[in-house]
């Protein structure tokens, strides 16, 4: 069994879906594992995780407007307000979402559905790097 680790920034504009699904196929398949497990990790807490639909971009616009309705970014709601008036609400989505994705390894491929991709889903309005860190085991 054999362990690989590496961490990828992703550069983000501002709140919105940001698919990450590429380089980190990439360096699976450069580590060459066959059979395994992938975990995939958010160093942050206003931002998150998914893995969604991949074909039609209206999708994540959608579940992007979807967590601004459900959690608005409004400071008369909130303690929470000394980083700005999304952060505490950016905080809440992370806590509704997942901060960590475990994906099974087959063939040296993810396997993913037909129609998926992972992203990352900034909460902030301002951009931020944010860092993923990916873990494989296999073989």
């Amino acid at each position: 069994m054999k362990q690989f680790t590496q961490r990828i920034d992703v550069r983000t504009d501002g709140k919105g879906l940001y698919n990450v699904t590429r380089p980190i196929e990439a360096w699976v398949r450069q580590c060459g594992t066959q059979t395994g497990l992938l975990t995939v990790f958010l160093q942050h807490t206003s931002a998150s995780l998914t893995v969604q639909e991949n074909a039609d971009p209206d999708v994540v616009l959608d579940l992007a407007d979807f967590f601004q309705k459900l959690v608005p970014d409004n400071p008369r709601l909130y303690r929470h307000t000394l980083e700005g008036p999304d952060d505490m609400p950016a905080h809440i989505r992370a806590a509704l979402t997942m901060t960590q994705l475990s994906i099974p390894i087959i063939a040296g491929e993810l396997a993913l559905g037909t129609w998926q991709g992972i992203y990352v889903f900034e909460h902030r309005e301002m951009s931020h790097r944010r860092s993923v860190v990916l873990h494989l085991l296999g073989e």
